[in-house]
């Protein structure tokens, strides 16, 4: 599972296209990134980039950016609308998915380190990634704006965190960058079936985390109640992490309520649009769908899915197009334009980038999957067959667990086997993933195997990608052994206390998985008798031995089952 970050710089040029292409155009040189978004802004003078990739990826695509930026933009000749005091003004990073926002805030401090270091642009870091309390707020550390500059790093309070704490004449050029590790951010808008601004807003107040300000009797024309500094009290709305407004979209004749969802691990999107639905009833409005603005993470849609879901007494061991599309219906996001999922998901957007021209074995049907399979190709090869042995025999257990959740008389039992459902899914969907990573790792040892062997170096290069070659191609065989024989786990279950109309279906699960185990162990000794390394080899094909061991046992066990209720 790929680490994930989002990283969204803005560039202090918002009308020159030619500069801004060149900007972004160092970001696609990068492989393992995309470039998600481009927002230019005339007013503001200011361009909002967002990429997503892996962490590593990410800090070099944004250090190649923030570089060409601060040779095309000219700070002292700046002027916009929007706060700023560099060339690259703030640069924060996302989480998105597979990591944490500490391991987030040690990229954020690794990308400020290179900016100051390598690029000589002094760097602020701010939000979560901020290393002095006082730096927190970007507005506080950016006092000033650019004009404030030249004097502030100079003061041992305002000294940069990273880079030169003078304003030479390469600053005075590109200004400042602050960097900042911060939560996603979702643009989410709630549809009415009012025309109605301000009962749009009276709704935005009920549930944004700043509430309203508090008034005596009437709560709109009250006389507003201040504390003892004279400074008005404000009545928390319901939902933390949240700013939201409401207004009129000409566009669709209709009010929204625009909500920012600045940390959606506290409230998450279906929490916000439950709410959102209860505090319109409460006025007599009704929400008539919803419409995400830009990107979101997968886990976010997948949350809301299976949220629904649960809500409706149903297994959510079920794939997860099918478990956005209950997220989509039930948060009416298809009401304005149609959502499309491969545009919306941030996964799904940068899986299409990585895969564009690439043939995945997975993606055939299973007829053409055959029919490459019998021709006169060497892959997919027995490994990649059994994986997808392996993920059937998976699949076939968590069919077993949803048949069983949903049979009728069972419902106070659907939990029980929505989790069983819930782990054949998460076997069968790395399964899967092996399919195609056996051929890829046969690809790997033909790549070594075609290196140059001329001189003697281009031969100890050689023989050690072969090593490495090899030893990925007998551990990912292995993995199989591990996933097909932990699969079984649920096929033993589901024989014993899944729906008896389908137990036959759980005994072939576990054949099918068995068979996934055998298979790759042939794969795995074939593999590790090319090694130079024998220690390593003898000791893969001992665990290796042990798990079949476990598997024949186990299969005898769940065939016994099976036989005795047929």
């Amino acid at each position: 599972m790929k680490q994930l970050i989002e990283c969204v710089p803005n560039f202090s040029e918002g009308n020159d296209m030619n500069i801004i292409n060149q900007i972004t155009h160092e970001i696609e040189s990068v492989e393992g990134v995309s470039l998600v978004d481009v927002d230019p802004g005339k007013a503001t003078n200011r361009t909002v980039v967002t990429m997503v990739g892996t962490p590593d990826e990410v800090l070099e695509a944004a250090c190649r950016a923030i570089k060409k930026a601060a040779e095309l933009i000219d700070m002292s000749k700046h002027t916009g609308a929007h706060p700023r005091f560099g060339a690259t003004d703030v640069c924060p990073l996302v989480p998105v998915a597979n990591i944490t926002m500490e391991e987030t805030v040690v990229y954020a401090h690794k990308l400020a380190e290179r900016i100051g270091t390598e690029l000589n642009i002094p760097v602020y870091c701010y939000e979560n990634a901020a290393r002095i309390e006082e730096r927190k707020n970007l507005a506080t550390c950016r006092a000033g704006e650019y004009e404030a500059v030249k004097d502030r790093i100079v003061t041992e309070r305002w000294k940069p965190d990273f880079g030169p704490a003078e304003f030479t004449e390469s600053v005075a050029k590109s200004g400042v960058t602050a960097v900042s590790a911060r939560n996603f951010l979702v643009a989410y808008n709630f549809n009415l079936n009012t025309t109605s601004t301000r009962r749009a807003n009276a709704i935005a107040f009920d549930v944004r985390e700043r509430g309203r300000t508090k008034r005596e009797g009437n709560p709109s024309t009250g006389k507003i109640v201040k504390d003892a500094n004279g400074n008005p009290v404000m009545e928390p709305g319901t939902l933390k992490a949240t700013k939201a407004i409401g207004w009129f979209i000409e566009e669709f004749g209709v009010a929204q309520i625009s909500m920012n969802m600045t940390d959606i691990s506290i409230t998450p999107i279906h929490k916000a649009f439950d709410e959102v639905c209860a505090k319109a009833q409460a006025r007599g409005i009704r929400v008539t769908g919803s419409e995400l603005v830009g990107v979101v993470p997968l886990q976010a849609m997948l949350d809301a899915g299976k949220h629904y879901l649960r809500m409706q007494g149903r297994s959510t061991g079920i794939a997860d197009r099918e478990i956005i599309k209950i997220a989509v219906k039930s948060l009416g996001l298809d009401e304005l334009y149609p959502f499309e999922a491969d545009k919306k998901i941030i996964e799904y957007i940068l899986e299409n980038e990585a895969n564009k021209g690439a043939k995945k074995l997975v993606d055939m049907s299973l007829t053409a999957f055959v029919d490459e399979t019998a021709s006169e190709s060497m892959a997919p090869g027995g490994g990649s067959i059994s994986a997808y042995m392996g993920a059937m025999g998976a699949a076939l257990g968590s069919m077993v667990a949803n048949l069983s959740a949903h049979k009728p008389g069972w419902d106070d039992r659907w939990e029980e086997f929505s989790d069983w459902a819930e782990m054949g899914k998460l076997y069968h969907t790395k399964l899967i993933h092996l399919v195609d990573e056996d051929t890829n790792a046969f690809n790997k040892i033909m790549e070594a195997i075609r290196m140059p062997k001329k001189t003697e170096e281009e031969k100890a290069a050689r023989a050690e990608a072969m090593e490495e070659a090899t030893k990925f191609a007998t551990m990912v065989p292995f993995q199989t052994m591990e996933l097909c024989l932990g699969s079984m786990d649920v096929a033993k279950a589901m024989a014993e206390v899944g729906n008896p109309n389908s137990v036959t279906d759980a005994g072939v699960g576990a054949l099918a998985a068995r068979s996934g185990v055998i298979g790759a162990f042939m794969n795995v000794k074939i593999n590790a008798a090319d090694l130079a390394d024998k220690a390593w080899a003898a000791d893969i094909i001992a665990k290796g031995q042990a798990i079949v061991d476990k598997a024949q046992a186990l299969e005898n066990k769940i065939v016994a089952m099976v036989n005795a209720k047929i």
